[in-house]
């Protein structure tokens, strides 16, 4: 095998690498949503609720009735109690959510430095091409592929993916009067649009200090879970 050869391997084992390690770290990447949330919530001493759709269409369904178990088990937790019948509770908590439909993001990235042109631009950095080292001047007009950027990747890399932006609306009400005492949205980026993934993270990141300091945006970073066994 020529150095040459041997040179090429080197470089796409090690680009290679990089990119493998980074895709065993994306199973792993922490969920990262931001948060602004609005709040008059009274403490809580065992208040009712109901969890509602802002869509019709999606009350009474099955996939909505999975997030708003996530939102009752939440609200428990703060102190809240969940009623029998909406007209008997306290409170009335509206959910929404969504993904839309993707947008195209380009990233350009510099090369490998254009390979032994990193040290200066070729042999040429070293006297001028052969020349340099005493070859009476002479000077080649090329460098006998030591500049090739298709080889060293001297051309910068273009590269495009897909990313989704998701969100979680939430407000709570007061039954008897209709006041508003919570209005709180939590969104995020995404590389995938699968609504089962996104909205529990963007549940958790909005319970997260809930209810929040009033008119206050916050980034909330929500760890991936721990791996089995």
């Amino acid at each position: 095998m020529s150095f040459r050869n041997r040179s090429f391997r080197t470089r796409v084992l090690a680009f290679a690498a990089p990119l493998s390690l980074l895709a065993l770290g994306a199973c792993a990447t922490p969920f990262r949503a931001d948060v602004a949330r609005f709040q008059a919530m009274p403490p809580p001493q065992g208040q009712t609720f109901v969890v509602q759709a802002s869509d019709p269409r999606n009350q009474g369904g099955l996939e909505f009735s999975q997030y708003a178990n996530l939102v009752s088990q939440r609200l428990v937790a703060q102190g809240y109690q969940p009623a029998q019948t909406a007209r008997g509770a306290s409170f009335v908590v509206m959910l929404d959510y969504g993904v839309d439909n993707g947008n195209e993001k380009v990233v350009t990235s510099p090369g490998f430095g254009g390979g032994y042109g990193g040290f200066g631009g070729g042999y040429g950095r070293f006297g001028g091409g052969y020349g340099g080292f005493g070859y009476g001047g002479f000077r080649r007009p090329f460098y006998y592929g030591w500049n090739d950027p298709f080889l060293f990747g001297g051309y910068p890399e273009v590269n495009s993916y897909t990313y989704y932006t998701s969100y979680l609306d939430m407000t709570i009400s007061r039954t008897a009067d209709g006041q508003r005492l919570f209005e709180g949205k939590a969104k995020a980026r995404s590389r995938d649009d699968s609504l089962t993934r996104l909205v529990p993270n963007l549940v958790e990141a909005l319970f997260t200090g809930f209810p929040g300091r009033s008119g206050e945006e916050v980034r909330i970073t929500v760890p991936p879970p721990e791996k089995a066994g």
